[in-house]
């Protein structure tokens, strides 16, 4: 990291478990994740349901960089810089949608949708020689990978291969975007939810990571009980939860149930209720012992987080400032899941997540208030604490990586999320890096 504050190892002490606020709230160690993480990283781009059709666009987002994911004629997934090779104008201004062709409202460059550059105004007449059209079509990311219907992508063409990136906490992830039978594909419900806070992207990635005792904010959400079942809290509380840390800055919250554990009755929807009982019948004949371990939430280095219990849902932290993220929410329900369920979960996925949702209010408070927080002269000399379980950990049980058992509190994900920022900002390249996917320390 070249900032007058040194490396970026001397601000986090992951050893010591003390962080400094610095790295929050500094705007030169800001422009650097730009290019040391975000622009080497793997980042989550979009999920193929967005996509399912030849022309098929999503304007999605990399670190601050506008990107156009998209399905060419031939049915091949691209993930291409969303700005013209002639002046930069944007090619694609919506959202989402169908195209033939990205064309530039400015001078009307014409691009196909794989990439190719195909139109340029007065071409015959105003270039003499004429140029390749070939080398200026659009800027197409290094790599592109997909797991499990979600798309993944790197500028970074020596970044190693995703399965690689992600090590053992593919397991992880896959447990959370498989359908609840254990087996099959989800699809996107509804479109996504987008909206901006005042808040360093970071803390809400070290939220989901597995910030266990983070749930004394939710209590009194809890206690309204608006939950998809009869009974109890608004959420699920396994008998057991595991927290695993990864190499790489990866961080999962699992929860293991018992075998009964989600035959469940939903009393305002018997579809609903057959529907996820038959369900878990097949998880149960599938998985055997493992049926019964889900992840719950997860953080993938560096900025995408999942839930993998009720509500299914991806969150992805867009840095757009030191001070300023813009969040992105999408729901997830198994394909071919009956209308009825369908439109049951939706309206629990909205009283619980996304701006309006009543946990993620409680989240938001906390990030805003600990990103502000951060920005004072003084409060800056003082850096955060994150002792919470240091040399513990390390249990043999049913997932990989460094675990932890409740009733132990434990910050030794939030802990690995930070050395491995720490690392990216301090390599020079991928080659230095090559260690940060093999231990967790």
């Amino acid at each position: 990291m070249r900032s007058g504050h040194g490396s970026a190892r001397s601000l986090v002490n992951w050893g010591d478990g003390e962080i400094s606020r610095e790295i929050f709230v500094n705007e030169e160690i800001y422009q650097q994740e730009l290019e040391q993480i975000f622009g080497r990283a793997w980042l989550y781009v979009g999920h193929e349901s967005q996509i399912p059709d030849p022309g098929d666009f999503f304007v999605s987002s990399m670190g601050e960089e506008s990107v156009i994911l998209t399905r060419d004629d031939a049915g091949t997934i691209h993930v291409f810089l969303n700005t013209c090779r002639h002046r930069g104008m944007k090619v694609c201004r919506y959202d989402e949608g169908n195209t033939k062709h990205f064309i530039c409202p400015y001078h009307a460059w014409s691009y196909a949708t794989d990439g190719r550059l195909v139109g340029v105004q007065d071409y015959e007449t105003a270039y003499d020689p004429p140029f390749d059209k070939s080398a200026w079509g659009l800027v197409e990311v290094a790599q592109l990978a997909t797991f499990r219907g979600t798309i993944w992508a790197t500028w970074d063409p020596e970044a190693p291969p995703f399965d690689d990136y992600l090590g053992e906490a593919k397991f992880g992830l896959e447990n959370g975007l498989l359908a609840w039978d254990g087996e099959g594909d989800t699809e996107l419900l509804g479109s996504v939810q987008k909206w901006v806070i005042p808040s360093n992207w970071k803390f809400v990635a070290e939220n989901f990571a597995g910030d266990a005792a983070h749930v004394v904010s939710h209590r009194s959400v809890d206690l309204v009980g608006i939950g998809p079942k009869e009974g109890g809290g608004r959420r699920d509380h396994p008998p057991q939860l595991l927290l695993a840390a990864y190499p790489g800055g990866h961080g999962i919250a699992y929860g293991i149930f018992p075998p009964d554990r989600h035959l469940v009755q939903y009393s305002a929807s018997p579809v609903t209720s057959a529907y996820f009982t038959s369900r878990w019948h097949k998880r149960l004949e599938r998985w055997g012992e493992k049926a019964g371990v889900f992840s719950l939430v997860g953080t993938i280095f560096p900025n995408m987080s999942f839930h993998g219990q009720q509500p299914r849902t991806i969150l992805v932290a867009h840095p757009r400032g030191c001070q300023r993220t813009e969040l992105w929410r999408v729901y997830f329900v198994d394909k071919g899941t009956p209308e009825e369920v369908k439109q049951y979960l939706r309206h629990y996925y909205i009283r619980y997540s996304g701006p309006a949702g009543m946990t993620e209010q409680d989240d938001m408070e906390n990030w805003n208030y600990a990103s502000a927080a951060s920005l004072g002269t003084v409060a800056r000399r003082y850096p955060y604490h994150y002792k919470a379980g240091l040399a513990k950990g390390g249990a043999d049980r049913l997932v990989p990586g460094l675990v932890t058992e409740r009733p132990l509190i434990t910050e030794q994900n939030p802990r690995q999320l930070y050395k491995c920022w720490a690392e990216y900002m301090d390599a020079q390249d991928w080659g230095e890096l090559r260690h940060v996917q093999s231990a967790v320390r």
